[in-house]
């Protein structure tokens, strides 16, 4: 899926609207912007705690920011991390993989960040499920990332919702990278990098733009697309929606190149991610679409289902 926003940048932000699966103090923090919100921890705050009492959390830790002061706890700041990544991650996917299901450590630490402005949550439209709810950093929580170094050096975050439709891939890829990232760890792969296309695709065009005149020039594009681990097809370059880049069993260094298809895609979509070398992955209820199309145009790939 192609896009060419900026994702560093959000858009304009729809009202919020209530989700089921978090308390009301959560919600009512929603009627308020980032800025707005305070930046220190409530009185109330020592009253949240997880559902589980076998699995406690670990105390909040104060971090002092731009003048600004948060408090906030280990998993609370991996969370954070594993926001930016994305951009945005489905509030369902983030309890079951993040969370390991533990809604009773979700809540309290989702509540915390939302509070102190670090996060925003959002009910978007979605076309099949009619609203899904999503999470992503705000400006303040990329910049609290930043100054604290939290993510690995090597690893771009973002911040902000997309429109509606980016925003729901942006959030399908977490569940992607998780099926992904599963079998790349049972084989022994390790320090798995996040590569999201914007990321690709700047340096891609980066190097395109300093061709100049020669810019259209097979030679010089084939170039550019091997030096980025990319392949020319049909004069063009595909760049795949996620890159997962990590250090094998004995160490070397390796790569998978992973496309969400949807059902909007056609026979010369399919055609140029197949020729590209992507691993395809789409939606349960898109693979069978997607499959018929391989079907009639006759081309020899593995649609996974997500």
């Amino acid at each position: 899926m192609s896009r060419s926003q900026d994702p560093r940048e959000p858009l304009h932000r729809p009202e919020f609207i209530e989700t089921r699966e978090l308390t009301t103090p959560l919600s009512d923090l929603e009627s308020r912007s980032p800025e707005e919100k305070p930046a220190r921890a409530s009185n109330s705050e020592t009253q949240i705690q997880p559902r589980h009492p076998s699995r406690l959390a670990r105390p909040r830790q104060i971090q002092e920011i731009r003048g600004r002061t948060y408090r906030v706890r280990d998993s609370e700041v991996k969370a954070m991390v594993e926001l930016g990544k994305f951009r945005a991650i489905a509030q369902e996917d983030l309890i079951e993989f993040f969370y390991a299901g533990d809604k009773g450590r979700f809540r309290p630490d989702m509540e915390n960040l939302v509070r102190q402005g670090l996060l925003e949550i959002k009910a978007i439209p979605h076309e099949a499920q009619g609203s899904r709810t999503l999470f992503t950093l705000t400006k303040q929580g990329h910049r609290f990332l930043t100054q604290t170094q939290a993510a690995a050096k090597n690893q771009v975050l973002y911040h902000g919702f997309a429109m509606p439709r980016e925003a729901h891939h942006d959030a399908d890829l977490y569940r992607l990278y998780q099926k992904a990232a599963e079998e790349i760890e049972r084989i022994g792969g390790r320090n798995l990098r996040v590569v999201l296309d914007f990321e690709i695709k700047k340096r891609v065009y980066h190097d395109l733009a300093k061709l100049g005149k020669d810019r259209d020039s097979p030679w010089h594009k084939r170039e550019i697309a091997e030096r980025h681990s990319l392949k020319m097809v049909r004069s063009k370059i595909p760049v795949p929606d996620i890159r997962i880049e990590y250090e094998t069993r004995d160490g070397e260094k390796a790569r998978i190149d992973l496309e969400l298809a949807t059902g909007h895609y056609r026979g010369q979509n399919l055609a140029e991610k197949i020729s590209a070398g992507f691993a395809l992955f789409a939606r349960a209820d898109d693979a069978v679409k997607l499959r018929k199309v391989l079907h009639q145009r006759k081309l020899t790939a593995e649609i996974l289902s997500l």
